[in-house]
Formats: structure tokens, sequence, C-alpha cells
């Protein structure tokens, strides 16, 4: 049987496997700081991506903010289209693909890591301070009135690209307050208002605790203690809000850890299904082509 080794999970990328992973067979520029922070005009690169970028994990936190076109990112479970004014936020270590990027795409994609606050005297805890960072969030914000925004986004990335590692402390006062700028904009108090807010936190409870368990817990019954609730509770919850079942949640994230294995590693089928969910290889397959369509075999054959 698998045991747990770290490559055969869903890939957590550092700033320094950004560029393999993302794009195979071009280098980008960087600059000193890119580690920490770095900010770059999304056309500059788009066509060097290749789409669709598997699920994965970043060790940084960053930002999409689009003037044109369109793209379809994911957080977790849950997939979202990126138009024109709008910005899309994800914390370091949760799971995201990419799923579309249209031709016509411009605008900016900013990489940072949570120290650069540390190392100034800035005060920022960003899930605190910003619920767009918020790791159960919807990591999308419209943006209504962009005042002062295009002028600090191109601020840091004048600053970025003088390569001044003397001048860094700008960046972070800069990033902290851009973040402050989106944030005036977030509407929290109709997330407030929601009815269902109690079914709503529990159902994004349980997408966190399916990306960050699924090796390890099996059965919705598993999640359902794991969250202090019954079984039939969580049910309900999640049905109120996704009109799917807590299974198909589950499901969901089984396909989706699977897929990743048998892209990116090359664990035998029977491994995969010790790993997803520690049965057997025959009942894996038949799970898996209930779900997709193809066995796993077929799946894996296609991508070569």
């Amino acid at each position: 049987m698998a045991d747990s080794k770290d490559y055969s999970k869903i890939p957590s990328l550092t700033t320094s496997q950004f560029d393999e992973f993302l794009f195979p067979g071009w280098k980008p520029p960087n600059y000193p700081s890119y580690h920490k922070f770095h900010i770059t005009r999304i056309e500059e690169y788009a066509q060097h991506l290749k789409v669709p970028v598997l699920p994965h994990r970043r060790t940084v936190n960053f930002f999409i903010f689009l003037t044109q076109g369109k793209a379809v990112r994911s957080k977790g479970l849950n997939s979202y289209e990126i138009l024109p004014g709008h910005f899309y936020f994800l914390p370091a270590d949760q799971i995201t693909s990419l799923e579309y990027v249209s031709k016509d795409i411009a605008g900016f994609y900013c990489h940072f890591s949570s120290e650069i606050f540390q190392e100034t005297l800035l005060k920022i805890n960003l899930e605190k301070d910003f619920a767009f960072f918020r790791f159960n969030a919807s990591p999308l914000v419209k943006i209504k009135e962009l005042g002062t925004i295009p002028d600090i986004l191109k601020i840091l990335e004048d600053e970025y690209r003088k390569g001044d590692t003397n001048r860094f402390d700008l960046i972070p006062m800069y990033l902290a307050t851009l973040l402050k700028e989106v944030n005036k904009q977030v509407d929290i108090s109709s997330m407030e208002s929601k009815p269902h807010l109690a079914a709503l936190k529990i159902t994004e409870q349980y997408k966190d605790a399916l990306q960050r368990f699924i090796r390890e817990k099996k059965t919705v019954a598993e999640y359902a203690d794991y969250l202090s609730v019954s079984k039939n509770h969580l049910h309900k919850c999640v049905k109120s809000v996704t009109g799917k079942s807590a299974h198909s949640l589950l499901a969901n994230m089984r396909i989706l850890e699977s897929k990743v294995l048998l892209r990116q590693t090359d664990l035998s089928i029977a491994e995969v299904a010790f790993n997803v969910g520690k049965v057997d290889q025959s009942d894996f397959t038949r799970f898996f082509k209930t779900q997709t369509g193809m066995t796993p075999r077929e799946y894996r054959s296609i991508l070569k």
C-alpha cells in the first residue's frame, strides 16, 4: 500500500517552483525580491501559460486584478469567473487551479509573503483585517469606484522593477494601502444579512475540511464529528447552501485529488485508490468512472 509521501499530494509550490509548473519551456523575468513580492502585467505572460493549470497550492498569497478579458479560477471546490474591474484574492496554502484565460486578457498579477508586513512597523493580519483573504470567503471583489487603485498598482509595479532592495520597505506600505482601498468596497453587511448564515458557515467549514483532510477522513460522518455537528445536520446545511449533498462534495474532492495523483505522480491505480479512499482498485475504478465517465487508466492515458 502507498504511504503518505509528500509527492503524492496536491503540490504546494514555492516561488522557485512556479516557473516550471506554470510556464513549461519559458522563464519569465524576475527581480531581486521575487520570492517575497512580485507584481507583473498579466498580458506579459498569459501566452506562455499552459491552460488548464492543474490544482495546486502556493506558499505565498496572491491576487489578480483584470482590466480586460476574462479568466476562470477555482478556490477549493468552487470556480469563479473573473471579469474586468474585479479582484481575485487567494491566501497561501489554498487549493486553486486555472481553468480558462481569454486571449485578450490584461491586468495585474501579484504574489507576496505575509512576512513582508512583519519586517516593517505595519500591524497587518491578512485574515483578520481583510475578509477576502479568509480561507472560507469568496475571493472576488468587484471594484465599483477605481479611485486611486490603478495608481497604487502602477507604483507597486514601478518600485518592484527598480530592483532596489534599499527601497523595498516602501512596497509593504503601498501594498497595505492598496488592500485597505479594496477593503472599503467589500460589502460585509450584505453577507451578514443572509438568513442561512449558520448553514453557510458550516458548509464553508466542511469544504475547508475536505481540502485539508481528504486523505485522512473518508466518510461524511468523520467530517461531521470533526465539525462537532450531527451527520444529518451537516447534510441539511450543505444541501440548503449548495443544492448538493455532503456526499456529493466529498466525492468531488476525491475526484479532484485522484486526478492530481493520476496526472502528477507515477503512483499505480491501486496506490491512488488507497490514498484517496483506502479502497481496493476495482471499487475505486467503478467510483471514478461513475463520476467522470472514464476509468482512471483511460484518464491517465489521454494525458500522455
